[in-house]
Order: structure tokens, then C-alpha cells, then sequence
């Protein structure tokens, strides 16, 4: 049993109040939910606060007073909706709940709810809060000075996308999570041997159901217990950050659950979410919608994003169903939806919040990333605010991932009619800051695996995927792919399962994993191939039209140094002595070939190196001769010294 609760300690200020009323504060996490304390006379419990504006009672539930409501009762402070109450001899680890007597309603519900504030919960299918601190030592400096360069548009940023449920299972029980303490070590070996930069979680928010890959969020504050402790989160970020590997959190704003323990209906009414189901319910996730338009709802969501950002050391966040965020009738039928203030059908209200976001996110952390998962055409999602924009520094870009698994779903000898879909990006590549992904979103649903979509016979379907690595490391935009892709994972991505690791005993396999951990190399190493990623003038055509042979080729240019030719050859037949205009005369080295016999190719190339001609071709004055091998990229890099030679005009 506990004594009786006191209500003379409080960690809430009358600013504290005042912001979170105005939608300016955002910090929440430092004044609401549950914090362990010891008072000035020496008693150690924890001080409890909760928003529940249309509440008639609050009381705190727990193991530590049996579940009984009303033994350990809140108060109201005056009329800002919170109510708070510090209960003695409530310590770090005491499970705890909230009973809410409703003053709305008839009957007025009695609702029990996991506290939204909260910085761990119970591992599901248990629902309850858990007392708990952020106490950590930090030992990842070194990163965090160095971050400003690792993680700017001028930086090779390649992201692995992991499930951390399916990513490696215990060995001793395929059944069983590895923590993030154990999966730390393995994780950031893994990730330098095959040369990604960052390391980007599906949400480990906690969330009450596995099959949403963390999508459908509970916890905006509390990593998900599954996998461990807050410290125990921390101690991978810090591992990672000490290897020299960035970490990027999805992060989902768009939507929650209509779990009962969770935040919608919290206080007999509609607190979090909208009322209207035409603006407060998403039918494709049957979940439910933020207000966007409420102050506190803002302050509740910012505060989550600045949180994972500050106590975390997240380097950026990937916010997820940006579409669905910006559109009132995403996804429904008309009147199933109600129209904006001007009888449009954009979210004001979702476009303010989100502005507000980014310029607050990089206003205090200009050295980390948003990106935004925005599936439409919506003007400058990653432009400033200050020039119409929504602020993301990023954007995913969805039309090139889908163009491109189209293409490639042809067989060769079709794939000269679909010559645009290599090409259309150009037309707009230049218009967002485009991050390239090839997501979970790819190998599920029953699409199949990567491998499993490539046509062709087996040597065929592995050649096919190492070309679509290599055209996607040689176009402009930063990359990310998710795991099990970088090694050919056969079957479609379960997540009940851990990857098929034993492929990589078989030589193809371990080739399309070392091509991977070559193409990050190179692009790393080539100011080329990632310095002016957002800047038309790092990109260049040098043949855009070859449909009949199914060849593309393009110069990649950074702010100085050799230029890095790509050559893509998208069918199966080698082409000997295919010519290929270049800007520089002289020596040009082979650094990659994707036909290489290291990586399962046929061993198709050019020994190395090539020397340009004298022979004009593709409006250059000078050209290079080229072994082209079959479903192979090939890049090259152009002489160190020596003016480039422009285009010659028309």
C-alpha cells in the first residue's frame, strides 16, 4: 500500500500551462506523464500528470495499490485540463494505468488508459504504463561533432532499412527478439562491412500489434518494450553512433490505433482525435487521425518529434503517410469527406502543423534530417518554408521506384518499349531532394522479394537485381534499401521471421552482398556520385536515347575532380565496341562492372581502365570504346587532370 497522495508537488509551471494551451510547447515530456522524485522532506514516489479535459475523476491504477480506482486520485490544476498528483512509494518499474470517470456522455464511460506520456509500457499484448527515467551516459561525442558533415545534402548517405523483430532471431530460439543491446554489436558489423552510411528503424515506438511493423504507434514517447529498456535503445544508437553509423527513426504523426488502452476517446471524447470520422478515422488503416488544428494535439506531436531527436540522438526522423496527411480525401470516395475552409480538399491544418515541425526540428537540430514518405506530386515538400515549402529536407521518391521495378519486371526483349521509364525522372529529379528507396513497402503483400521479381532464369533474376543497385547508386539522390535485398533474400520479407542469413554461403548470394558493399564504397569515396545529388548540374545525359539496345548512359559530376561515367546495359546481351561520348580526354578507369565473375557475373569488361578515341560521338568531341556486358552497369572514372570538354551545341 501507498500513503495518501499528496498534491503539493508539482513539476508543471503556469508557462508550462500557457504553451501547452497555445500549441507552442514542446517539451511535454519534461512536465506530463510520470516522473520518479524524492521531496525536499525525503519521501520517494512519483508525481503524476495527465491532460483530460472532459475527465470527472483521474485516478492512478497499479500493481501498487491493487488496480483499485480511486485510491490514489488526481486533482485538476485550475482549468487546463491536466490533472496531477504525486503518489508516495511508487518507484521505477511500478505498472500503472489511468482511471478516467468521464464527465461526458450518458452514462458517463469509465475508461482505463495507458498513459500517452509515457516513456516505456508493457511488452504486448499487456497494456499498462511503466515508471521509468532517462538516465544515460553518452559516449558518442566524436559523432555528434562530426554529424553536421555526415548527414548534409553534399554527403553520401546510404541507408539500410531494418525490422528490428525480423532482422537476425536468436539463434537459440528462432521465436525469440534480440534486445537492442544484443542486437547493437551485430547490427553495426554488419552495416560497415556493407558500406551503408545510416541505419533507418521501422518504427520502435511501442505499439500493440507486431503485424504492423510498428505503424499503428501507442507509445509516442516509449521505445517498444519487446526489445528492451530505454537505456537499452539508447546503448544501440550510442553503438552505432560510435561506429560511425548514423540512426534514422520512422516516425508516424499520420494515424494511431483504436486500441482501448491507447489515446483515442481518452477522456470520454474525442481529445486527440477528430470527432468526425470524415476527418478523424482513416479507412485504409482503420485507425484514427490526429486534430491537427488542436493546440495540444500539436504540442503532444512536436514534442514526439523533438524527443526521439534530443533524448534519443536520433540523426533524423522519416515521417511516415506524409500523403495521407495532406490530402482530406486520401483515400475516400466522394462525400466520405469534408472540404477545407476554402472547399479544397488540402489539410490546413496538417500543412501548418507540418511547416511548424520542420522549422522547429531544424531551427534547434540543423544538423539532422526529416524526410518525408510523399507518395503524390505535392509542390516542394523539401523546400524551405520561408519559399512556400513544407520544410522536409528529404523526400522519398516513389515515382522512381515504381518506373523503375516496372521496367525491370520486363523481359529484355520488351523492356525498348518502356524506354521513358528510365528517362521520365529527368524531367523532374532536380524538383525535390530526393532520397532513392527500395523499402519494406517492395517486398510485401505478395510482390515477392527483389530477386523474386526480376525475370529471367536464376542467372538472369541475380544479374537483373545487381543492374538495378548499380543504375540506382549512379543516379542522383541519396539511397536506401531494405534489408535482406542487399544479399538477394529469396522469398518475400515475413515479419515473424528472421532473414534467410544461410544464403549468403552461396557464392551468387554473397555476390549481389559484395556488390552492394562495393557500390557504397565507390559512392562514397566519389565526390562524383554524391556531392551535387540535389544540384542538375551533377547530372548529365550522355545518351539518353539508345531504346533499340536498351542502353542508358549519364555523367555523374561533383564541385570538382573527375567526373564518374554509368553505362547500363538492360538487356542480356554483351555489346561489344559500343561507343559512349566523353567530356574529358584520356585515361578512363573501370571502377565498377556488375558483370564482374566476384559477383556471379560472366566477367564481361574492359580490364580495368579505357582510352578515349579522339573520335567524336554524342556531341562531344571525344569518346571511349566500351565491352559492355550484359544486365550490367559499369562505372567509370574520368581523367584526374585536363579541362572537361562541354557538349558542342546542337
Amino acid at each position: 500500500m501507498t500513503a495518501p497522495v499528496r498534491y503539493d508537488i508539482t513539476l508543471l509551471t503556469d508557462d508550462d500551462l500557457d504553451r501547452f494551451r497555445d500549441g507552442t510547447h514542446f517539451r511535454l515530456w519534461e512536465c506530463l506523464g510520470a516522473h520518479p522524485v524524492e521531496t525536499e522532506d525525503g519521501v520517494s514516489g512519483t508525481w503524476f500528470a495527465v491532460w483530460a479535459p472532459n475527465a470527472e475523476e483521474v485516478s492512478v491504477i497499479g500493481d501498487f495499490n491493487d488496480w483499485t480506482p480511486g485510491r490514489s486520485g488526481l486533482r485538476p490544476r485550475g482549468s487546463s485540463g491536466i490533472w496531477e498528483g504525486f503518489v508516495p512509494g511508487v518507484t521505477r518499474g511500478t505498472l500503472y494505468k489511468y482511471e478516467i470517470r468521464s464527465a461526458r456522455g450518458s452514462p458517463p464511460p469509465v475508461l482505463s488508459k495507458a498513459d500517452p506520456m509515457a516513456l516505456l509500457q508493457e511488452t504486448p499484448p499487456a497494456t499498462a504504463s511503466v515508471v521509468a527515467d532517462l538516465a544515460y551516459e553518452w559516449n558518442d561525442d566524436r559523432w555528434m561533432e562530426e554529424r553536421p558533415s555526415r548527414f548534409d545534402a553534399g554527403a553520401p548517405v546510404s541507408v539500410y532499412e531494418v525490422h528490428l523483430g525480423s532482422w537476425r532471431r536468436s539463434p537459440d530460439d528462432p521465436e525469440a527478439y534480440l534486445s537492442y543491446r544484443e542486437v547493437a554489436q551485430e547490427l553495426a558489423r554488419y552495416v560497415k562491412d556493407t558500406g551503408f552510411t545510416h541505419v533507418e528503424l521501422l518504427p520502435i515506438m511501442e505499439h500493440p500489434f507486431h503485424g504492423s511493423w510498428g505503424y499503428q504507434v501507442t507509445g509516442y514517447f516509449a521505445p517498444s518494450s519487446r526489445y528492451g529498456s530505454p537505456q537499452d535503445l539508447m546503448a544501440l544508437v550510442d553503438h552505432l553512433h560510435q561506429e560511425g553509423i548514423g540512426v534514422i527513426l520512422d516516425w508516424v504523426p499520420s494515424h494511431f490505433p483504436t486500441d482501448p488502452h491507447g489515446p483515442g476517446f481518452f477522456d470520454g471524447t474525442h481529445l486527440y482525435e477528430h470527432a468526425d470520422p470524415r476527418r478523424g478515422f482513416h479507412p485504409d488503416w482503420t485507425s484514427y487521425i490526429f486534430n491537427y488544428g488542436r493546440h495540444e494535439v500539436r504540442s503532444f506531436l512536436m514534442s514526439s518529434a523533438l524527443f526521439w531527436l534530443e533524448m534519443y540522438h536520433a540523426d533524423g526522423l522519416r515521417v511516415d503517410g506524409v500523403a495521407s496527411m495532406l490530402y482530406l480525401d486520401y483515400s475516400r470516395e466522394p462525400g466520405e469527406w469534408l472540404p477545407n475552409e476554402h472547399g479544397g480538399r488540402e489539410n490546413l491544418e496538417a500543412m501548418s502543423f507540418l511547416k511548424r515541425l520542420n522549422e522547429e526540428v531544424y531551427g534547434r537540430h540543423p544538423d539532422v534530417q526529416t524526410i518525408a514518405e510523399e507518395s503524390t506530386a505535392w509542390p516542394m515538400v523539401s523546400r524551405p518554408t520561408w519559399l512556400g515549402g513544407l520544410g522536409f529536407g528529404m523526400k522519398w521518391d516513389m515515382g522512381w521506384m515504381n518506373d523503375t521495378l516496372r521496367y525491370l519486371a520486363h523481359d529484355p526483349v520488351h523492356r525498348r518499349h518502356h524506354h521513358d521509364s528510365l528517362t521520365f525522372r529527368s524531367v523532374y529529379a532536380f524538383t525535390e531532394n530526393f532520397m532513392l528507396p527500395l523499402s519494406h513497402d517492395e517486398v510485401v503483400h505478395g510482390k515477392g522479394s527483389l530477386l523474386g521479381r526480376m525475370p529471367g532464369d536464376e542467372w538472369q533474376k541475380f544479374a537483373n537485381l545487381r543492374l538495378l543497385f548499380g543504375y540506382m547508386f549512379g543516379q542522383p539522390g541519396k539511397k536506401l534499401l531494405f534489408m535482406g535485398g542487399e544479399f538477394g533474400q529469396v522469398r518475400e520479407w515475413d515479419h515473424d521471421r528472421s532473414l534467410d542469413w544461410h544464403l549468403l554461403d552461396q557464392p551468387r548470394h554473397e555476390g549481389i552482398r559484395r556488390w552492394v558493399s562495393d557500390l557504397n564504397r565507390v559512392y562514397r569515396a566519389e565526390p562524383a556520385l554524391h556531392e551535387l545529388d540535389f544540384d542538375a548540374a551533377g547530372f548529365e545525359w550522355v545518351d539518353a536515347n539508345d531504346a533499340d539496345q536498351s542502353v542508358v548512359s549519364f555523367l555523374r559530376n561533383g564541385t570538382g575532380g573527375p567526373p564518374v561515367l554509368v553505362v547500363c546495359n538492360f538487356t542480356p546481351v554483351p555489346r561489344e565496341a559500343y561507343r559512349v561520348g566523353v567530356p574529358r580526354s584520356g585515361v578512363w578507369e573501370e571502377l565498377l562492372n556488375g558483370d564482374a565473375s566476384m559477383y556471379g557475373g560472366s566477367g564481361v569488361g574492359n580490364l580495368g581502365e579505357v582510352e578515349s578515341t579522339g573520335e567524336s560521338c554524342h556531341g562531344r568531341p571525344d569518346s571511349v570504346l566500351l565491352a559492355l556486358p550484359p544486365l550490367a552497369a559499369v562505372f567509370l572514372k574520368g581523367p584526374a587532370e585536363g579541362p572537361a570538354v562541354s557538349p558542342e551545341a546542337g
